[in-house]
């Protein structure tokens, strides 16, 4: 089978490709739109946050290693890029934003979480005037991962090109996200939504993810080295294109083959072969020995199987509609950025990215403008997760229809108790972190943070 060697094309200004449509504004307009002020409603104490009237009320630059800001995130990140501590400063990305699915989602009290609603051009130039401040944000080395579905991950994908340039695109990864439907319907059963992976340039970070050997692909190793007992598979020690350097030569009187090179320089395969790391076959031909032992791991594909959305009732949970599962967004992190870094979630919802983040060591920015996305947060920093059947109270049954039974959901609000051995014991209470709000904010957002403070407080997480 011929192999073929991938040439890089070079962008030019010829070829770009740009998504037209009514009402798409200049960068220079978004960039520099009207602020609106924050102001500080929660800081734990030391967390290093100066008295509020100390604070600009504009830039708040300080050095918090954690934030959440409660409000619209294109407010948040206009006022985070005239920030020093975090423009420039942003190492990844994580967002999952609404999906133009023109639908209201509603959290288990029935109430709204946040509206879906728009569509085509309007959607389009929403999530782009995000992502050109989003582009502004981020390190040098930094990586955005945009999580859709099928309704507009085509568009998008050209939108990304034109603002993180189409060579630093670097993968669409497909998630299953559910189990197999059953549909009536005359169609595939949609089971994916899709990652839209891209990076600021080409020197970025990458922890390379691995997942160990399944039993099938083992059975390849079915050589046994004699005076170690150690099982190997032989492979190739040449690859694809011809070399003029080193590559290019004899090694022991022979040539790789037409086409190919050497993968090593000779004197490294000398090396090898002195190790015992060359086996020749009868006619003479060197192959490479791949110890079992030493493998490193699959490197992990552009299709994710194992991330569904909860599916059962002993899966940890906060209940709040579209939560994505938290190993997704782990691998991203540990694939994308180190300890220490910063990450941003300008749609943080049930504040999974933020939850994984604070978990693995990494700085976080978080925004949502919803109230119940802000009172599912601060819970989860409380209490952590809790199994998905956990949110169903017992069955109430009915006088009239005594085998019928109502089924009632708990409470995401604030109000919300569970018992002690419901919360995961491996949770920590995150608090040592700083809440900002607009300045003309409703009542209400200071009743649940307010209340909210009181309970860990009480707890002595403080």
């Amino acid at each position: 089978m011929a192999t073929g060697i991938p040439k890089r094309q070079t962008s030019t200004s010829n070829n770009k490709v740009h998504l037209a449509y009514e009402g798409k504004k200049p960068v220079e307009e978004i960039v520099t739109g009207d602020l609106i002020q924050f102001d500080r409603i929660y800081s734990q104490a030391g967390a290093g946050m100066p008295p509020k009237d100390d604070m600009s009320d504009q830039t708040l630059s300080t050095d918090l290693h954690k934030r959440l800001y409660f409000g619209d995130n294109l407010d948040v990140l206009r006022l985070l890029i005239l920030d020093p501590v975090i423009c420039g400063k942003v190492n990844l990305v994580y967002i999952d934003p609404p999906y133009a699915t023109q639908s209201r989602f509603i959290s288990r009290k029935q109430l709204n979480a946040y509206e879906d609603t728009l569509a085509s051009a309007e959607y389009i130039e929403f999530l782009r005037q995000r992502l050109i401040l989003l582009h502004k944000l981020l390190s040098k080395n930094g990586s955005i991962y945009l999580h859709l579905d099928e309704n507009m991950i085509f568009e998008m994908k050209i939108v990304m090109d034109e603002i993180f340039g189409a060579s630093n695109y670097r993968n669409m990864i497909v998630r299953k996200k559910c189990n197999p439907k059953n549909y009536t319907r005359k169609t595939y059963g949609n089971i994916a939504d899709f990652i839209l992976f891209y990076t600021k340039s080409d020197r970025y970070v990458w922890n390379k993810q691995t997942v160990p050997l399944s039993e099938d692909s083992k059975k390849e190793y079915y050589y046994t080295e004699e005076r170690t007992g150690r099982k190997f598979m032989k492979v190739p020690i040449h690859a694809p294109g011809s070399r003029n350097g080193e590559t290019g030569k004899p090694w022991k009187g022979k040539m790789p083959p037409p086409g190919k090179h050497w993968q090593y320089t000779p004197k490294h395969l000398d090396e090898m072969d002195a190790r015992g790391e060359i086996c020749w076959s009868k006619n003479g031909n060197p192959r490479r020995k791949v110890y079992l032992d030493k493998h490193p791991g699959v490197a992990i594909q552009d299709i994710w199987l194992d991330f569904r959305d909860a599916h059962n009732q002993n899966i940890k949970i906060t209940g709040y509609p579209t939560e994505k599962n938290s190993d997704l967004i782990r691998r991203i992190v540990a694939a994308s950025s180190n300890p220490g870094d910063l990450v941003l979630d300008c749609f943080a919802g049930s504040g999974t990215t933020l939850a994984v983040a604070d978990d693995m060591q990494r700085k976080w920015v978080g925004a949502d403008n919803s109230i119940e996305a802000l009172k599912t947060i601060l819970h989860r920093f409380e209490n952590g997760l809790q199994p998905m059947g956990d949110y169903v109270d017992v069955p109430v049954r009915s006088k009239q229809h005594d085998n019928d039974q109502q089924t009632i959901f708990s409470s995401l609000g604030s109000n919300t108790t569970f018992s002690q051995n419901q919360t995961s014991p491996a949770h920590r209470t995150i608090s040592d972190f700083t809440l900002f709000a607009p300045s003309d904010n409703p009542a209400d957002v200071f009743e649940i943070v307010n209340e909210w403070q009181k309970r860990i407080n009480s707890d002595g997480a403080l």
